[in-house]
């Protein structure tokens, strides 16, 4: 069986099954195809009576997410909720390189800060969880 596979970061070749050809470096498994990126992790505590605020302005739709996708290199975000603590969230956002982010906070740095001011008021605590490669 033959498998035509097209990844976002690159060509991939049609090959048997089980074998993957690829033109641009990715990373792949057994089962799956990864492509690079970089990660930034956020974590927030909310109050009951800001969730739907901060849902609303942290989620896939949100106003960060309009923000960050004045960049091509943006690849997205996650909102994800705490299953078992009321009010903790995680929010993931993911870029194709480090450079890339680091390229969209340089030129949008005053956009930033202003909307960060802006959704002050809808976390009781922010901490940066970390920034990762993959």
């Amino acid at each position: 069986m033959y498998h035509n596979m097209r990844g976002t970061c690159g060509r991939l070749e049609l090959k048997p099954e089980g074998s993957v050809f690829h033109s641009d470096p990715l990373r792949y498994h057994k089962d799956r195809i990864e492509v690079p990126m970089f990660v930034v992790v956020w974590q927030f505590e909310i109050s009951e009576d800001k969730v739907a605020g901060f849902e609303a302005a942290y989620g896939a739709d949100g106003a960060w997410a309009q923000l960050f996708r004045t960049s091509p290199e943006y690849l997205g975000t996650e909102l994800l909720r705490d299953a078992y603590v009321p009010g903790n969230y995680l929010t993931i956002d993911r870029w194709s390189s480090e450079q890339a982010f680091r390229s969209f906070r340089k030129d949008h740095d005053s956009e930033y800060e202003v909307l960060d001011r802006q959704c002050d008021a809808l976390t009781s605590r922010e901490t940066r969880v970390g920034a990762y490669a993959a």
